[in-house]
C-alpha cells in the first residue's frame, strides 16, 4: 500500500518559504495570489495489505519522525 502524508506549518507559524514563493508569483505576473502556505509530501511504500493497519503505521512515523508537532500538523491517506 501506498501512504501520502502531507505536512503542513500549522496557522499562526511563520512560513518564509510560503511568502517567498508568494513574493515571487507576484512578481511574475500573478496578483491574484493572496497568502501561500508551503508543505511537503512524503509517499511511503509501505509493506501492508489491511488499510487501517497502514494508516496507523504512517500516522506514528508522521508522529515519530516526519513531522515536529510543536510547529507542524500532518495528514495521511491511504492509496492502494
Amino acid at each position: 500500500m501506498r501512504a501520502i502524508v502531507t505536512v503542513m506549518l500549522k496557522d499562526g507559524v511563520l512560513d518564509p518559504q510560503g511568502k517567498a514563493i508568494g513574493h515571487a508569483l507576484h512578481n511574475l505576473g500573478f496578483p491574484q495570489v493572496g497568502d501561500v502556505r508551503a508543505g511537503k509530501v512524503i509517499e511511503l511504500d509501505l509493506a501492508e495489505t489491511d488499510p487501517i493497519a497502514a494508516k496507523t503505521a504512517a500516522e506514528d512515523m508522521a508522529k515519530k519522525l516526519l513531522a515536529n508537532p510543536v510547529i507542524e500538523s500532518f495528514k495521511v491517506e491511504i492509496a492502494a
